[in-house]
């Protein structure tokens, strides 16, 4: 019972407040926080100011109910801060607690992590439309595979992987349908075929599927008189590369794989890597029987014709384009065509013309076309936007028009490039370069036209003459002291 008694029996303080002893009684079973009010009434100070017990030997004496108790001739000392003292000690915390945020970078970090975090929020959102669009695709063309099947006689069980591929239906002219005689159709189950040998309504219903590079490339053929002056073998790697040259593009440049960090890039270690997904997938399916065109050359023939081919697909890398070109022209005055070096060099300028002689083509052919491609070019900007990537200038939609695009793509890429061939086939100026420069000087105009509707509609400042007249005066003695 007596230490039952014992344990409840308050516990007596003795204070000096400013001279004066207080006598301060509290349950042991008091909270810190309740004493420490029961302090302050005390001693007629507010509840929250911060105070401190020192006991007669001065140390800190801690406020709880533990606290020793003591008696009047050992007294506590009771020592409350003032405002500017308790201000100065939350400020030295505030300053603590500012060193310790620079130390870390706590701010740029909490920043940082919520931009990746939105940076992931969106990709993943883009990768759910994809899968969305991917799912889309594949019921499409199932229904498309059904339907065919279910109409008889068409082959679809094919394994290429590249054996079916789908595109938009663009608005194209209707041209007739030509019949291609018995003897053409003997002739190409034969490896000895010769296109060279047959009409050129035959030749058009047997280039089928049909890409502007190889209907280019197959006119300059013609317009320069190359196969009279190249072997047959080139005529075949230029014709092959030319179908094979954009095989499977995704729709990104280099640039967008090579910041992204895509899988292309990856491995093909950062160098030139759709090309050289375009060589990868060109050889693939030519390694199957059923598109093996080469089957009936001798293995080191082969050899020889993959490595032009792949030499010239890479060299459709605009990032070459400079390099090449110089090569071209040191070699164009004094060309030999019984020189190799000579020969591939010619052969990579060849190509790299036909890739991009859009505008050598007539303005209501070829506009459209240019349309599609900087719809492209604004595609691939808005997703770098979105990822944080670099965005080359002539790729935003925000700082591009199709004039100024054209304008210096047209005379300083392709105009030079195209003069330099000139210097060998003369007979491409006609037909080539002079809509080269007609395309020019037809953007040249778009752009005059352009600039005068934003000189139009630029909104004009109306100045007070008075302002203007006192402007003059303090420019006039600024400038003549």
């Amino acid at each position: 019972m007596g230490s039952s008694s014992s344990s409840y029996a308050p516990k007596t303080i003795y204070l000096d407040v400013d001279g004066k002893v207080q006598r301060v009684i509290f349950s042991r079973h008091c909270s810190p926080c309740d004493i420490k009010e029961l302090l302050c009434s005390s001693s007629n100070i507010a509840r929250n100011t911060a105070i401190l017990l020192i006991d007669s030997e001065g140390a800190l004496v801690s406020i709880d109910p533990s606290m020793p108790a003591n008696t009047p001739n050992n007294i506590n000392d009771f020592v409350f801060l003032s405002k500017e003292k308790e201000d100065m000690f939350q400020n030295v915390l505030s300053q603590v607690a500012e060193q310790f945020s620079r130390a870390f970078r706590i701010n740029e970090l909490k920043t940082e992590v919520t931009n990746r975090l939105a940076m992931l929020e969106k990709r993943v959102e883009l990768e759910g439309l994809k899968v969305v669009e991917i799912e889309k695709c594949k019921n499409d063309l199932k229904k498309l595979r059904d339907e065919m099947t279910s109409r008889g006689g068409v082959r679809m069980n094919c394994n290429c992987k590249y054996s079916l591929k789908l595109s938009p239906r663009r608005d194209v002219p209707s041209y007739p349908k030509y019949t291609l005689s018995q003897e053409t159709i003997e002739t190409l189950k034969k490896p000895t075929f010769d296109v060279w040998h047959w009409e050129h309504n035959e030749m058009l219903s047997l280039l089928g599927f049909k890409t502007h590079l190889l209907c280019m490339m197959y006119g300059m053929i013609h317009l320069c008189n190359l196969q009279e002056r190249l072997t047959m073998t080139d005529m075949c790697i230029l014709m092959t590369a030319a179908v094979c040259h954009d095989l499977d593009h995704p729709g990104y440049n280099n640039t967008y794989q090579i910041n992204a960090r895509t899988e292309l890039a990856v491995r093909y270690n950062d160098i030139s890597p759709l090309e050289n997904h375009h060589c990868a997938v060109a050889f693939q399916i030519l390694s199957m029987p059923e598109c093996n065109i080469f089957a009936n050359v001798e293995p080191d023939s082969f050899k020889q014709i993959r490595q032009a081919i792949i030499t010239l697909i890479l060299a459709t890398d605009m990032a070459r384009h400079g390099e090449i070109l110089d090569s071209f022209k040191q070699k164009v005055d004094s060309f030999d065509f019984t020189n190799e070096e000579h020969v591939k060099c010619l052969k990579m300028v060849l190509i790299k013309c036909c890739d991009i002689s859009n505008e050598v083509r007539p303005t209501e052919v070829a506009e459209p076309w240019v349309d599609c491609l900087l719809e492209e070019y604004f595609m691939q900007s808005d997703r770098e936007k979105t990822e944080g990537l670099p965005v080359a200038p002539f790729m935003d939609r925000d700082k591009v028009t199709k004039p100024t695009a054209q304008i210096g793509f047209i005379k300083f890429v392709l105009i030079p490039m195209f003069e330099n061939v000139m210097k060998l086939f003369p007979q491409i100026e006609e037909i080539m370069v002079q809509p080269l420069r007609d395309s020019r000087d037809h953007y040249e105009e778009l752009k005059q036209i352009d600039d005068a509707m934003s000189e139009v509609t630029r909104p004009r400042v109306v100045l007070d003459p008075l302002h203007c007249v006192e402007t003059s005066r303090m420019s006039r003695k600024g400038s003549h002291p």
